[in-house]
């Protein structure tokens, strides 16, 4: 195995830092055109254009919730329904066993509930929040794209991922500042990085 391919394994990725959003959108559309298919952008807030950018589709979010709505809605409604009219009857004061105005609050809250909870699902599914550690968690470059710089990650599990051509690509995109994402190792510190005298920081 040559050393190319042993650096390759040591890695997690590689990290480009900018300082304004508009070089950002710009390495973000090469990045794009390049072919990537694992990467991604961190910023301290929401940039316009950057969806565009990374060339992401719309998410699925709005719409599984709002037919999760619809559907726990017609639940509910069924529901009420039958234990009224088929499982339970009871006629009171001469009322129509299907009172379907006295439905509706109900029928709402079961909209409300199943969107509601299908949300927090999708949340959790699409944005990979059920994760426990990411590389990134060990990189002090999280400190600053929370603050004042804007990141971009290039992910080893990409098929075109080389360390090689990662900072190749970076520096032509105009990033001054790309450094290595090393692998989490169980011990508690990433592979190849050493902290000063064996401390953690």
């Amino acid at each position: 195995m040559n050393d190319a391919s042993n650096q390759n394994e040591a890695l997690a990725g590689a990290i480009g830092l900018f300082d304004e959003p508009d070089a950002l959108l710009h390495a973000a559309g090469k990045v794009r055109d390049a072919g990537y298919t694992e990467w991604d952008c961190h910023t301290p807030y929401p940039v316009h254009g950057l969806d565009q950018a990374m060339g992401l589709r719309p998410s699925p979010i709005p719409i599984i919730c709002l037919l999760a709505g619809f559907g726990g809605a017609g639940l509910g409604f069924f529901f009420m329904w039958w234990t009224s009219v088929v499982d339970y009857p009871v006629l009171i004061g001469g009322k129509p066993l299907f009172s379907w105005p006295a439905f509706i609050p109900p029928t709402f809250e079961f909209f409300v509930l199943f969107a509601a909870l299908t949300t927090f699902a999708c949340v959790l599914f699409f944005c990979r929040l059920f994760r426990w550690h990411s590389p990134l968690h060990d990189a002090d470059v999280m400190r600053e794209v929370t603050t004042t710089r804007f990141g971009i990650v290039l992910k080893a599990e990409d098929a075109r991922f080389s360390w090689t051509e990662a900072q190749r690509l970076l520096a032509e995109a105009g990033c001054r500042d790309i450094r290595p994402l090393p692998v989490w190792q169980a011990s508690g510190s990433a592979a190849g990085v050493h902290d000063q005298e064996g401390v953690q920081p």
